[in-house]
């Protein structure tokens, strides 16, 4: 396949996310099967990065919540074909996050957006929810043995609360990778609160999660 169909491929599999179209994103994704793309290429740069797209337009304000879980419907109808054929090495599960908003925060759709990216990206999601008490963080990455806790907080009062659930994640177990993500955190928050990765959009959480997962594997190797 050369570059040019390629890269029409992957735009009309974006497109049929961004116009929350079904019908066209499961006709994409057959297509894209047909003529030897690879599923998750087709996956990662055709849906998801529709999605991202997606979350650019709700952060301006120009998509609502119900176009959101519109193209939501959009994307995992192109996954559904696209998914079983996704080959072995790829598929080998990345690991499992912990993910939600913390306690006094109501606020779900930018953690609804990462964690479709953590599913399209192969993770194991086990979601919390939001306005989730401090230690049900801690009590669930416990009981999953998650490599990954992703905590999203969208008020600057209820940011705080992400640096106390980091203190109690570290001191039982070190090796756990902390991501945080949310309109008032920055990198410099992150940094101050001793996280591990900072998620300035939906698209860059799964990037950083895998940095961090690899970087993980190599302190367990080593270890």
């Amino acid at each position: 396949m050369d570059d040019v169909r390629k890269k029409e491929i992957l735009d009309k599999l974006a497109e049929a996310v961004v116009e929350y179209d079904e019908d066209l994103a499961k006709e994409w994704s057959q297509i894209a099967l047909d003529e030897g793309l690879d599923a998750f290429e087709a996956i990662m740069n055709g849906l998801a990065a529709g999605m991202e797209t997606v979350g650019d337009l709700y952060d301006k304000q120009e998509y609502f919540v119900p176009e959101m879980l519109m193209c939501a419907d959009a994307l995992y109808a192109g996954l559904d074909i696209l998914r079983p054929h996704i080959k072995k090495e790829d598929q080998k599960k990345m690991g499992q996050v912990v993910i939600g908003t913390v306690q006094g925060d109501v606020h779900d759709i930018g953690k609804n957006i990462i964690k479709l990216m953590f599913d399209v990206g192969g993770f194991e999601v086990h979601d919390l929810g939001r306005d989730v008490p401090l230690e049900k963080f801690v009590e669930e990455q416990m009981k999953t043995d998650s490599e990954i806790v992703a905590m999203s907080a969208m008020m600057t009062t209820t940011m705080t609360g992400m640096k106390k659930v980091i203190e109690m994640i570290k001191e039982k177990n070190p090796n756990v990778a902390i991501m945080l993500g949310g309109a008032p955190v920055t990198q410099d928050v992150a940094d101050l609160f001793g996280a591990d990765g900072y998620a300035e959009s939906a698209g860059n959480a799964v990037q950083e999660a895998i940095k961090m997962i690899s970087q993980l594997r190599k302190l367990q190797e080593q270890g």
